[in-house]
């Protein structure tokens, strides 16, 4: 027997109980869309974002700075603000500010890129991204272990 009757001319018709499971399949996909929007399309809260590093993020003054000794390597790093010229504090003036970020490890850079979101990752750690330059460094000495960073490569023109 088939669930849904023919009408006289051999078309079918739904039943009430096929609509009514349509229909509250539609309205239970619209709610929970409906409830999750405002999750997915919200800016992450002040105490969810990555703190800034200690120091000042002044002009050209380092916003993060670092040296000290970490399972016997020698870790440096710096984080600076680049302000162009003739900028202004000027609130009707939009500057571009550009970072400057870099660690050395034994004195050897490691290259670093910062993050939209405010974190830094690294090409020791490329999969896992960090709040500070600092535990940027440790994460990479630690997944170094005994190895040395190579030297970086001479760019040729």
């Amino acid at each position: 027997m088939s669930p849904i009757p023919e009408k006289p001319g051999g078309a079918r018709t739904p039943t009430r109980r096929i609509v009514l499971r349509g229909a509250f399949t539609a309205a239970v996909a619209a709610g929970t869309a409906t409830a999750l929007i405002p999750l997915l399309d919200h800016e992450r809260p002040a105490e969810a974002r990555p703190a800034p590093g200690p120091g000042r993020a002044a002009s050209g003054s380092p916003a993060e700075e670092f040296a000290e000794m970490y399972r016997g390597r020698e870790i440096r790093g710096t984080a600076t603000t680049v302000v162009p010229a003739g900028a202004t504090d000027d609130d009707r003036v939009t500057v571009t500010v550009e970072p400057f970020t870099e660690i050395r490890i034994d004195g050897r850079p490691l290259h670093v890129m910062r993050r939209a979101d405010g974190t830094y990752l690294s090409d020791v750690r490329h999969y896992e991204s960090y709040p500070t330059l600092l535990e940027t460094a440790r994460a990479a000495v630690d997944e170094l272990g005994h190895a040395r960073l190579a030297p970086p490569a001479a760019h040729h023109m």
